[in-house]
């Protein structure tokens, strides 16, 4: 027999799934070889099935047989240096799509000035504690705005469905070399989890400044330098002026100071669909028993994270559907005004909260608020969401008070007598959710709810409690840019770049579209 490597697909049930021996005995019968001539395997690919009672682990293995495997470098990122007279792409906001921009630019040979109205993820940590202990936001620092954007102290989540993008597997590969678990390069859900990425995204930082980038906290941007059609750097709020061949615009979805800026200077803006709703919380004791088929009071078995859902469905042409599901994780507060209250969900990479808890929102269509543009124009959206996080803030009684309902009271219009316990710190205020919201999406969410409790036993019940509003779903507008080159096709050397510009919605979409953008912005012309 001839010594070789082969990949292979294996199923194992789950209490043999993290058995040596019983990974090496199951490749060798796929292989159709002798068991002892298995010298080797690599995980490659790791997920579960959970669809019967019986769960499965489907894995897949690099097998060596009748040798070793060969050995495999780590994950690493590095960038040439650069020439004294390097091109400078001045970058709007650092979040995964401009912290990625910023890498791509140094591998092209460019000199990134990245630019970030928050401060550095250790300051910005400390600027959680005034918003979640007396209800006061850090409107410049805070669950959204700051190093590594609104993903840094979120749950993480690395799945995605823009493998039609670019390399998913090299954003993956960049994230451990700075620090990520490995893990993620093999699980079918990868995520991070909010106590280990703000020391990814500080190492990040420090690969950008050793290859000859700039990073610069708390210079937000007032102003872009616009002279015959071509952006030519850009102004922040002290008055510096601060120049660059191009500027890529990755400030993400809440900063709403950028698109009223482009919609004074009359840049072209464009409305787009997005979604509302709020964060749905239940035991997450709830979901396991559903997904993983366990019988009351049964516990969930070690080697199984804690279950997620995923639901949807279309309910009079509208979507109604879960997102950003977070299971053992938190509800936490993501205003970035002081007059408004605004709800997100985070986990830890051990995902061992008590609770599970989801967005569950209705998607809004441009036509839908046909009545505000008059006014407001191509803001509408933008407007709608801070009208109802507003609404949230007073309902709430004040700081970050959340106003919250039962789901069974909700779905019969009725304020709950008493709320169950939450994992939203800042805590909760009985209120007539069923009225806060408009009449078209209060009647399409009721009718989802009661599906969804059809589907997925114990989801609707009085354990069940509805907070509000989930309104930074994604950007209620879209700055269009060119399909050959990616600039604005008013701006010329203007980059409009993921979540914020309506082109990504997460994180590993928003660091492709980084990539993307700077390859555009670097390109020779």
């Amino acid at each position: 027999m001839n010594p070789s490597v082969a990949s292979v697909d294996i199923v194992l049930p789950l209490e043999h799934s993290e058995d040596e021996g019983a990974r090496r005995r199951a490749a060798a019968e796929k292989l159709g070889v002798p068991p002892e001539t298995v010298m080797e395997t690599r995980l490659r690919k790791h997920s579960i099935d959970a669809r019967h009672a019986a769960i499965k682990v489907q894995l897949r293995l690099d097998v060596a047989v009748g040798m070793p495997l060969p050995e495999e470098e780590a994950p690493r990122w590095s960038a040439p240096p650069l020439a004294a007279g390097a091109r400078r792409v001045v970058i709007v906001g650092c979040g995964p799509a401009g912290m990625f921009a910023a890498l791509r630019c140094l591998e092209a040979g460019a000199r990134p000035v990245l630019l970030e109205r928050g401060k550095d993820a250790s300051a910005r940590r400390f600027d959680l504690a005034p918003l979640l202990r007396e209800g006061r936001v850090v409107e410049d620092s805070n669950y959204c705005f700051g190093e590594g954007g609104a993903g840094t102290f979120s749950d993480g989540k690395l799945h995605t469905r823009a493998t039609k993008r670019g390399p998913v597997a090299r954003i993956y590969e960049i994230l451990v070399a700075h620090g990520a678990p490995e893990r993620i390069l093999t699980d079918a859900h990868p995520h991070i989890g909010s106590n280990l990425l703000p020391n990814v995204v500080k190492s990040i930082r420090a690969s950008i400044l050793a290859a000859g980038g700039e990073v610069r906290f708390r210079a937000k941007v007032a102003d872009l330098l616009i002279r015959g059609g071509r952006v030519h750097g850009v102004v922040t709020t002290t008055g510096e002026e601060i120049a660059g061949d191009a500027v890529i615009l990755a400030t993400g979805h809440s900063a709403r100071d950028i698109y009223q800026l482009l919609a004074d200077r009359n840049i072209l803006l464009e409305r787009k669909p997005f979604a509302v709703g709020f964060r749905i919380e239940h035991p997450q004791a709830i979901i396991d028993r559903v997904q993983y088929h366990l019988r009351s009071g049964q516990e969930r078995p070690r080697l199984l994270p804690a279950a997620r859902y995923r639901l949807a469905t279309k309910i009079r042409d509208r979507g109604v559907h879960s997102f950003c599901m977070c299971p053992g994780g938190w509800i936490v507060p993501a205003a970035t005004e002081n007059d408004e209250v605004v709800v997100n969900g985070m986990s830890l990479s051990r995902r061992d909260s008590p609770f599970a808890n989801s967005g569950m929102i209705v998607t809004v269509e441009p036509e839908d608020l046909q009545k505000l543009v008059p006014e407001h124009g191509v803001l509408a959206g933008m407007v709608f969401q801070k009208s109802l996080e507003q609404a949230a803030k007073q309902a709430g009684g004040g700081g970050q008070t959340a106003p919250a309902q039962r789901v069974t009271d909700y779905l019969t219009g009725k304020l709950s007598s008493t709320l169950p316990e939450t994992s939203y710190f800042p805590g909760t205020r009985s209120a007539p959710l069923h009225e806060l919201l408009p009449g078209w999406i209060t009647g399409r969410m009721r009718e989802g709810l009661r599906l969804f409790g059809k589907q997925v036993p114990g989801y609707v019940s009085d354990r069940a409690l509805l907070l509000g509003f989930e309104t930074r779903t994604s950007s209620p507008v879209r700055i269009p840019r060119r399909d050959d080159t990616l600039e604005h096709p008013q701006v010329a050397g203007l980059y409009p770049c993921g979540e914020g510009a309506g082109y990504a919605g997460g994180i590993v979409s928003a660091a492709l579209d980084g990539l993307r953008c700077a390859d555009a912005a670097t390109a020779t012309r």
